[in-house]
């Protein structure tokens, strides 16, 4: 049985806790309401990216690159694009779930992020390379990340390119998703955030003809490995707004948590000095009563 100093200290120290996960939900709140405007605001451009490529796809004829080589896939990569932070609920366990599904022996990792390089560290992975990057991406730092990609790819270590990443919902809801990143098949592949479903329907029934100088080819040429930067860049501003969205949201529920256990732990305090105060009375009018005896 705990006594009323032990609770004192107890519930001192679940009150220290809850100032700290409320001053970390306060910092996360502030840097999640950036993260998702930028994840948001880089949805159209993805769209128009997609809907662009499809239609030159269309005239560029027996266009071929090297970025779009099938080959039969004995070795794969996988850019795995984590947090280097924890505290942020499930997430990071969901993820790593999704890449363990991938095989050991055939599947060389990329990750971006300091807690997917420790997955496969502590997995015994192949680790082909590590990245980091900022609270708020930036352009460049994805291109990084791309252009390695890319000449992996185009050397021939490898056939094939998945990327896995947590995909932003909402504030409450974030999806761990892997989307094919090379060989570049079907241009329309859809980009991280925007729904394959519509953005199909809008290529499928839009009118519009282009007219390309100095021809379809040559700007697909161009336009691809900007195409695979974009899709980078756009999966790091994703899973940032997935970071501390769950961030927050885990430090809310840390929180609330905290302030639950302190009213219990106070009721429990309070009982167990009423129960002593009514023991010592007791033994007060007990000792009373036998001298009065």
């Amino acid at each position: 049985m705990p006594s009323t100093r032990d609770i004192r200290r107890r519930i001192k120290s679940v009150k220290n806790t809850a100032q700290i996960t409320r001053a970390m939900q306060m910092v996360a709140s502030s840097k999640m309401r950036k993260a998702q405007q930028l994840a948001l605001a880089g949805r159209p451009y993805a769209a128009l990216m997609n809907n662009m490529l499809a239609h030159v796809a269309e005239h560029a004829g027996d266009f071929t690159h090297p970025l779009m080589a099938k080959r039969d896939v004995r070795k794969r990569a996988v850019l795995l694009v984590s947090t280097d932070k924890g505290l942020c609920g499930a997430l990071n366990s969901n993820l790593m779930r999704e890449a363990a599904k991938f095989s050991k022996d055939t599947t060389v990792f990329v990750c971006a992020g300091r807690k997917g390089s420790q997955f496969v560290a502590r997995t015994r992975r192949t680790l082909a390379a590590e990245f980091t990057y900022k609270d708020s991406p930036q352009f460049g730092e994805a291109r990084a990340v791309s252009r390695f990609i890319q000449e992996m790819f185009v050397k021939g270590e490898v056939d094939h390119v998945d990327i896995l990443f947590t995909n932003f919902v909402n504030t409450l809801t974030q999806k761990p998703e892997a989307l094919p990143l090379l060989p570049i098949g079907e241009l329309k592949a859809v980009s991280a955030g925007v729904d394959s479903r519509a953005l199909g329907a809008t290529l499928e029934k839009s009118p519009l003809e282009y007219l390309f100088e100095p021809g379809a080819d040559k700007v697909l040429g161009e336009l691809l490995p900007h195409y695979l930067n974009f899709q980078v860049y756009q999966v790091l501003l994703e899973a940032k707004a997935s970071e501390h969205s769950s961030r927050m949201v885990a430090m809310k529920n840390a929180t609330d948590n905290a302030k639950q256990l302190i009213k219990d732990l106070t009721l429990d305090y309070n009982k167990l000095r009423q129960a002593n105060i009514t023991k010592e009375l007791l033994e007060i009018t007990t000792a009373q009563m036998a001298l009065g005896n």
